[in-house]
């Protein structure tokens, strides 16, 4: 990867739905071959895809909340329940396997603290095998690639 390429992903990062024509004029390329470079780095899995950011506040998911859970002994077939049952609910944004302690990092968006409240109780506590759940409350985003 060149410092072109690197220039059309830092373009794409910042306006996924740039046009070609206007992606060419910012990195000084002509389009053709700005368009081929764009194709093989998609061809090639350094572009994934593209999607819209949608506000949270119009999804009633603008309350986010930080939980480290450990399971109670890291088996896999609990570890396995866990993820699986964990990666369909939608209120799960990120779910992080870590090293260490906790055993995973989940950030959750729901609409307001009793949602919260619902969600931890009747879903997550509801999985087998968990020895501890604990639940921060973000106070401030500073920085996220997530919009606001």
């Amino acid at each position: 990867m060149d410092s072109l390429d690197r220039a059309i992903i830092d373009e794409l990062e910042k306006d996924g739905r740039i046009s070609n024509v206007e992606l060419a004029e910012r990195i000084g390329l002509t389009p053709g071959p700005c368009l081929r470079r764009v194709q093989r780095l998609e061809a090639d899995g350094v572009i994934l895809g593209y999607r819209a950011q949608i506000s949270p506040t119009a999804l009633q998911r603008s309350f986010e909340v930080l939980l480290d859970v450990d399971l109670d002994g890291f088996r896999r077939p609990l570890a396995r329940q866990f993820e699986e049952t964990m990666g369909t609910y939608e209120e799960v944004l990120e779910l992080h396997r870590l090293f260490g302690s906790p055993d995973y990092h989940v950030r959750v968006a729901v609409q307001d603290l009793a949602a919260y409240e619902q969600f931890l109780m009747e879903k997550v506590m509801a999985i087998p095998g968990i020895a501890n759940v604990s639940s921060r409350f973000p106070m401030k985003i500073l920085k996220s690639l997530r919009p606001e």
